[in-house]
């Protein structure tokens, strides 16, 4: 039986992964949940995480799916390895739950040329260390600097990228994390919410410093994974189609999804606990 490819955020940010897995690969069927009754989760506790991320994907399990991305990095730092080490033998032992850390992170290093990047998150991500712990794994010699930004997902969430207000923010955080190293060329946006805010950051950079979002990375990834595992993309249906769920109200999240994926969506309500 095949079933569509689950795509998990705790908002919003994942629409802006599903935007370029679907560029990507739109031949598939996706499935995408966004946990906004409980949102953001950068702030939440690794217990937490873990608690609401296991539901989504047990929810995703009971829509059919046999592959699941969590499009969102806290949930990938706070949850992602005890769900594939811990729950998947016993909960779907055919089936997978991918992030979106690991793949940033194989490819993280090839941006810069100084050996020094920089890593703009929120509070939870930077402070599950996740970032230097894998791209040490690919790129041993590359220094990494993290930021942690929690006002930026408000801003976001509140329809504030794009105002006035919002320049402040992001003024401040790129200052904290250029007074780590003056010698950051690479910048990761290492929050899907955050490329809503790569115009207006990219205006304050310093010259030949290079803006990267995850998005494009996550899904040459998921391409090539797909490639690799016939399994897995026999289990995937390829009808092109779409569906969006949200925990919050659904008519809200139509309204603030389009600045993420870039068009009009319909979304329906559900209950994860």
């Amino acid at each position: 039986m095949s079933a569509p490819i689950g795509v998990f955020d705790s908002g919003y940010g994942g629409l802006t992964i599903l935007k370029e897995l679907k560029k990507q690969l739109p031949q598939y069927d996706y499935i995408y949940l966004g946990d906004n009754a409980r949102a953001p989760y950068g702030t939440r506790s690794f217990e937490t995480v873990y608690e609401y991320t296991l539901e989504a994907v047990n929810w995703f399990f009971d829509q059919g799916c046999s592959l699941v991305i969590l499009a969102c990095n806290t949930a990938s730092a706070k949850a992602l390895r005890n769900i594939q080490q811990l729950d998947l033998p016993n909960i779907g032992p055919d089936k997978r739950v991918l992030g979106v850390i690991r793949p940033s992170s194989e490819v993280l290093g090839n941006f810069t040329q100084t050996g020094h990047v920089g890593i703009m998150a929120t509070a939870g991500t930077v402070q599950s260390d996740s970032y230097l712990l894998e791209l040490a794994k690919f790129f041993p010699a590359v220094k990494v600097h993290q930021q942690a930004c929690p006002m930026w997902v408000p801003l976001i969430e509140n329809g504030e990228y794009d105002k006035p207000g919002a320049d402040y923010f992001i003024q401040s955080y790129l200052d904290q994390l250029f007074s780590q190293s003056a010698d950051i060329d690479a910048i990761l946006l290492a929050c899907t919410h955050y490329p809503l805010l790569a115009a207006k950051i990219q205006s304050y950079l310093p010259h030949g410093v290079k803006l990267i979002s995850q998005g494009a990375i996550v899904a040459e990834s998921l391409a090539q994974y797909l490639e690799n595992h016939p399994e897995i993309v026999a289990k995937c249906s390829q009808q092109g189609q779409l569906q969006f769920y949200t925990t919050d109200n659904a008519q809200t999240f139509e309204k603030q999804a389009s600045a993420f994926f870039g068009q009009k969506i319909e979304a329906k309500h559900t209950d994860l606990a």
